[in-house]
């Protein structure tokens, strides 16, 4: 299945957490990062989903913290 790939604001909507949060799973290798600069997408695929109203998309929970990868270290 190809990449679904997203700008970070996206990702992070999707996660429920922030960006800086989404930047920094990145840094650490948790999700893949496309592109450089402004143009950096995420693979929404690779982040878990958050839980959201269905009504008012409001949040209920934050998606979980994906994984580190194996013998890497956390920021």
């Amino acid at each position: 299945m190809p990449p679904a790939l997203v700008n970070a604001a996206d990702a992070a909507y999707w996660a429920g957490r922030s960006v800086g949060t989404i930047w920094r799973w990145a840094s650490e290798g948790r999700i893949s990062r496309y592109g450089s600069g402004k143009s950096v997408r995420y693979n929404v695929r690779e982040i878990p989903k958050a839980i959201r109203d269905e009504e008012t998309r409001a949040l209920i929970e934050p998606g979980e913290t994906p994984p580190l990868p194996e013998g890497a270290r956390a920021a």
